[in-house]
């Protein structure tokens, strides 16, 4: 008797969410998405992900010996929520409708979670607080999911965690200023306020606007948070890193948002 084999096909396209991966890869320049299931050795919040992230961990500590543990949980957590909270902004602030993200797939190679899939379904439409609303309690549950799993292999304490991710939102958020002109200071502080208390980061870090030359107000980022790129690079710190005095931390920032808008 012959038997027959079966390849698993991915299902029909769903224009809405094929829409959606198109406006991310737009908006972006980086997210790389497509539609459909988890690809073997990929990650995926609620499947048994212990092999992918072995390999992340090995792969930082190969790459990284120097740092030791706490740089690689740091590592190991940003690069889990990095392109969840990129789509959950561009769902929002973008696409104006939510694709469900709690069963986002992403690909883990080398010391990077870089690729992503998710499954065709239903969008939630909606104002936009309500979808912030939505979004961030998305974001809150998948992160507290992946918190648990980083602290399998290696110990990172949730307010640190809270805070890097808190340090995402709020760049996500100057990025959006610096794309969307037509959203006020005003607006922008209130889209970012309502996206920490969605994701129960409230006061975990905030924006700050500064005056630049031509008048116009621009945010940067006041963090508590430190990501540890020092431990790797040590006469290096980010323009908005907290270890450097307000003084140095505001002037960079401030050049930077001056040769980005001026760009």
């Amino acid at each position: 008797m012959r038997t027959r084999s079966y390849i698993l096909l991915d299902p029909e396209p769903d224009a809405a969410l094929m829409r959606f991966i198109a406006m991310a890869a737009e908006t972006t320049g980086f997210l790389k998405g497509a539609q459909g299931g988890p690809m073997p050795g990929w990650h995926t919040p609620g499947r048994d992900n212990a092999a992918a992230l072995q390999r992340l961990h090995d792969a930082l500590a190969l790459r990284y010996p120097q740092a030791g543990k706490p740089f690689w949980a740091v590592r190991m957590w940003t690069n889990l929520v990095w392109q969840p909270a990129y789509l959950a902004a561009t769902a929002v602030h973008y696409h104006g409708a939510l694709p469900d993200l709690s069963a986002i797939s992403q690909k883990v190679e080398g010391v990077h979670v870089d690729g992503y899939r998710l499954k065709p379904g239903p969008q939630l439409e909606g104002d936009v607080e309500t979808l912030i609303d939505a979004a961030g309690a998305q974001l809150r549950v998948l992160s507290e999911a992946m918190l648990d799993e980083v602290n399998a292999f290696v110990k990172l304490k949730p307010i640190p965690a809270k805070r890097l991710l808190t340090d995402r939102m709020l760049g996500i958020m100057v990025r959006l200023a610096r794309q969307r002109p037509d959203l006020s200071p005003a607006v922008i502080a209130g889209y970012s306020n309502r996206w920490l208390a969605a994701m129960g980061l409230t006061g975990q870090g905030e924006l700050e606007f500064i005056t630049l030359h031509d008048g116009r107000q621009a945010p940067i980022i006041a963090r508590k948070g430190c990501c540890l790129d020092y431990l790797i690079e040590p006469d290096y710190y980010c323009a908005s890193c907290p270890k450097q005095s307000d003084a140095v931390r505001l002037a960079r920032q401030k050049a930077d948002a001056e040769t980005a808008l001026a760009g």
